[in-house]
């Protein structure tokens, strides 16, 4: 198995792999050119949103500047906006869904590291696993939240600005906090 398809699958991997180091390269040269793009460039910077994201529907709007680790491993749903200096760290799959709102200083994790150093440095690597992270439909996240690894946010959600969200999110509610816990239903 190779260190992309542990990383994908979820199992211990080494995130200075080769491969894993050369799609890293390319999204960082892609982040630096759409970072640097006039917002009036809208054509090309659409061309470089769909050379870095797994995929994207229409209507999708991103500020700069917008951070990642790969990019490929990002789906985003149509008509979602994503607000300046967000960043999603994709070491597994982020998936947003449709008419989402991402506000400013969003961080969405998908990588984890063990506690202890012993299990997290093994012959002078660092090594990362990860978990999958879904934002469904109709969702707004406040500014400076952090969603954490694994964490599933149902549809027609709002989190409120400065939320940690360590666990899951159901359908319909207003929920905030560090940790972020459902206050109401919508």
């Amino acid at each position: 198995m190779t260190e992309k398809e542990k990383m994908l699958n979820g199992d211990p991997y080494d995130s200075r792999d080769p491969e894993l180091i050369k799609t890293y390269h390319k999204a960082r040269k892609l982040l630096k050119r759409y970072n640097s793009l006039d917002s009036e460039l809208l054509r090309e910077r659409e061309e470089v949103l769909s050379d870095l994201l797994g995929s994207k529907e229409a209507g999708v709007w991103i500020e700069s500047p917008f951070f990642c680790d790969y990019g490929e491993n990002i789906s985003i749903g149509e008509n979602t906006f994503v607000n300046t200096n967000c960043m999603f760290l994709d070491n597994n799959k982020i998936t947003i869904g449709k008419n989402g709102l991402i506000a400013p200083y969003v961080q969405i994790y998908t990588a984890k590291h063990p506690l202890r150093a012993s299990e997290r440095i093994v012959d002078r690597r660092y090594l990362t696993s990860t978990k999958p992270v879904s934002i469904g439909d109709n969702v707004w996240i406040g500014g400076n939240s952090v969603i954490f690894p694994g964490v599933r946010i149902g549809n027609n959600v709002t989190i409120g600005a400065g939320s940690v969200v360590t666990k899951n999110i159901p359908d319909n509610v207003l929920a905030f906090g560090n940790p972020c816990k459902v206050r109401r239903e919508l």
